[in-house]
């Protein structure tokens, strides 16, 4: 895992599985990206596993690294609820510093129906962060993430992206 330096601004995303690593992946291989400020955990094999672990270890480590952004890449499974659910989780004072993204499925299934690699659905998700398009992000698989990307963006924008955006 590449770590970020934990007293400055970064963000640490934990997978559910190896597909969404393989996104993550992908996102921070686009050259706008500061990948420097991008940590990613191992997959943990479940969304239950991923709310696990963010419980017991992260909760405790947001508290020593207020500067800290931590994003949840989980699968929703055609589960309406589980963004509720897990939002629920996350105590009120790091509601602005959690976020959670998923394929309103799986990744598999975004995978057959965009017709990319898990490593081109990052990429194509960060060009879109870049140019503030909605080239993949309006698709119906992932268009639920609108609210959290609203969120997210103001406070990730000025860390993420190359010294030259």
């Amino acid at each position: 895992m590449r770590k970020a330096n934990r007293q400055q601004e970064h963000i640490l995303v934990l997978p559910e599985d190896r597909a969404n690593e393989e996104i993550i992946n992908g996102f921070i291989n686009n050259l706008n990206i500061n990948a420097n400020i991008i940590e990613v955990g191992r997959p943990s094999g479940g969304w239950k596993k991923v709310l696990d672990i963010f419980v017991k270890a992260h909760i405790p480590e947001l508290r020593k690294h207020p500067k800290r952004i931590m994003i949840l890449v989980i699968d929703f499974d055609l589960a309406q609820n589980r963004l509720e659910y897990i939002g629920n989780k996350i105590p009120e004072d790091f509601k602005n510093q959690v976020f959670i993204l998923s394929s309103f499925s799986n990744p598999e299934k975004l995978r057959t129906e965009v017709k990319k690699s898990f490593e081109d659905i990052g990429k194509t998700l960060a060009q879109d962060c870049f140019d503030h398009t909605e080239t993949l992000c309006s698709h119906e698989l992932l268009q639920h993430n609108q609210n959290e990307l609203i969120r997210i963006a103001p406070l990730v924008r000025p860390f993420l992206f190359d010294s030259n955006y």
